[in-house]
């Protein structure tokens, strides 16, 4: 459906064209003799499972919660390897401390699980069991990992059963609110492994120095990593920062005839890798009985999908310029019933539905002429892309080009491509170098959700100014 505009009453929006992102429009003065039209025309969205996504995030996560406006749950565990330092040293094996039979031990050995936040109540007990990854097989960095990959299949097959396991709460009560309340003082889970595996690999630093000269080898030859399975609790989702294993020991000063604690550090960190598991069952048939506005869910959870009218926007306009496509996401508040409603998704990413998976695969960054990102504005609850021009020309473009190498017409090509004009909202986080430009999108692994206007009930309005010279 397309409605015309007088041009007067969109200066407004004429004035803010004129940025980085037009397509075809440069700076033009009184004798250019250009005139300028609008128009606005209609565009379908529909909700689009995601059946999982690319599981290349920094962050882990890990616990179980329901989504009060669905009733379904979801789940997330994780798997983890550990860094060391190159050419990491133990103090010389003459200056250990022994046991009693003369050899090498731990003192002990922990994991800390350190998390940026956390969702829902911090005071609801979860476990957590601990199962050892297998050395002869690792993970591989050179693979893609998505979501619903089975992960466990990494689990060391010869073990019986998890390393150890932890009942936990996301706030520590092992410690005063006091100290939770210091500045030095960063959130954690503390896992204690037992000791044994602490002296395990003491002596497989005694045994051979080159198996901790890298992360590689160390993950091959000593310490694989571990996989942390959720196996009871609900209502808490835990987002890791970093996590830690710090091992234990003695050692003597020679000198002064002392004894002193010891530790060695092996990190989880971006280096080597974590990836998240999500379970987020029965979303297909929900989002099947309910079509009439779309969703944003996250994490692996729901997509909204948008076909762009691009015959209707270059009909009778096909010699003119289009200097700005405009349109807005409204968002619906969420229902009175569901006072602990998942956070809403702070930043979206629009590219093209057949780029959905590829853009993450190959870590492209928006670019403003397929992909572009915008952010939820809390003042008018609303996702506003401000000029997709370049996508709707690309667009077209694509469509007659390929259409003529392939000897069709552009009618018959577009019926055998049903997502030339198809492009999806995703919700997402992104990492900014000193100058603000993105240099990293990844999918937004949190617990969100929002309720979009738009599906069978509605059509989102696209604002279109096109520009035409005499």
């Amino acid at each position: 459906m397309k409605t015309k505009i007088p041009f007067i009453a969109l200066l407004g929006l004429w004035s803010a064209a004129c940025d980085d992102t037009t397509n075809d429009i440069g700076i033009f003065t009184e004798e250019d003799n250009i005139s300028a039209s609008t128009a606005i025309y209609e565009a379908r969205t529909r909700s689009l499972v995601a059946d999982s996504v690319l599981s290349n995030s920094n962050n882990s996560y890990l616990g179980r919660m329901t989504d009060p406006e669905t009733g379904l749950q979801v789940k997330a565990e994780f798997l983890a390897q550990f860094a060391t330092l190159e050419n990491w040293e133990f103090p010389d094996y003459g200056l250990m401390v022994k046991n009693a039979e003369g050899e090498v031990e731990a003192d002990s050995i922990e994991i800390r699980l350190y998390y940026e936040r956390y969702y829902g109540d911090g005071n609801n007990p979860m476990k957590v069991e601990v199962y050892e990854l297998d050395t002869t097989n690792v993970i591989r960095e050179d693979s893609t990992y998505y979501s619903n990959a089975d992960l466990t299949r990494y689990i060391n097959s010869k073990a019986n059963g998890p390393v150890t396991s932890k009942i936990f709460t996301a706030t520590d009560f092992t410690l005063s609110e006091d100290d939770r309340e210091e500045s030095s003082y960063s959130p954690n889970i503390r896992i204690v492994l037992p000791k044994d595996y602490g002296t395990f690999i003491l002596r497989k630093y005694y045994e051979n120095r080159d198996f901790f000269r890298n992360s590689y080898n160390f993950i091959h030859h000593v310490c694989p990593g571990f996989y942390f399975k959720l196996t009871d609790g609900n209502g808490t989702m835990v987002k890791m920062r970093v996590g830690a294993m710090n091992l234990y020991f003695k050692y003597r000063d020679a000198e002064r005839d002392t004894v002193y604690v010891g530790m060695g550090r092996f990190a989880a960190t971006p280096e080597v890798l974590q990836n998240t598991y999500v379970e987020n069952e029965g979303l297909d048939a929900w989002i099947d009985n309910n079509t009439e506005c779309t969703y944003l869910k996250t994490p692996a959870g729901v997509f909204t999908e948008m076909t762009l009218p691009i015959d209707e926007i270059y009909e009778g306009h096909e010699n003119d310029s289009i200097s700005q496509t405009q349109f807005t996401l409204y968002r619906y508040n969420a229902e009175a019933d569901q006072a602990e409603a998942f956070d809403i998704p702070q930043t979206l990413l629009m590219v093209r539905k057949q780029d959905m998976y590829a853009f993450f695969e190959e870590r492209r960054v928006p670019d403003n002429r397929t992909s572009f990102v915008t952010s939820f504005n809390n003042s008018y609850n609303t996702y506003t892309f401000s000029n997709i021009s370049n996508l709707i020309a690309y667009c077209r473009r694509e469509k007659n080009s390929e259409a003529a190498k392939a000897g069709l017409t552009p009618e018959a090509w577009a019926q055998s491509h049903e997502d030339w004009n198809k492009v999806v909202l995703i919700p997402v986080e992104t990492n900014e170098d000193n100058s603000d430009n993105i240099v990293s999108v990844t999918h937004d692994m949190g617990i969100g959700s929002t309720r979009l206007v738009g599906g069978t009930n509605d059509r989102i309005s696209l604002q279109v100014i096109y520009s035409t010279f005499q």
